[in-house]
């Protein structure tokens, strides 16, 4: 199934967040990890401290391994709506913020 996800950012965390995306530690976990960096690597920032992306999973209960090893970590107020296509997220580069503030 397809998801929408909208979720705010815990932005004391999000250093953290970025060091485990980009240093393969999300990227190797099984068997969510490359589909959670893809997903993220396209989201947006469509408000301060709002974070929304489209995301595949196929968990009885949509997102239930990500949230339990990533997302409950990084992310409050999680939004998950089933779609058939991926809608057009306007905002600002959630990966570009990231690696900005990483800095």
């Amino acid at each position: 199934m397809r998801y929408h996800i909208k979720a705010t950012m815990i932005e004391e965390k999000m250093g953290e967040f970025y060091q485990k995306l980009s240093d393969g530690t999300i990227t190797g976990q099984k068997p969510t990890g490359r589909e959670i960096v893809s997903s993220i690597r396209k989201a947006k920032l469509t408000k301060p401290m709002v974070v929304e992306w489209c995301e595949t999973c196929f968990c009885e209960t949509p997102l239930a391994h990500e949230r339990e090893t990533v997302y409950d970590q990084y992310f409050h107020d999680m939004e998950v709506i089933e779609i058939n296509d991926d809608p057009e997220i306007d905002g600002q580069s959630f990966w570009g913020y990231l690696s900005i503030i990483d800095e």
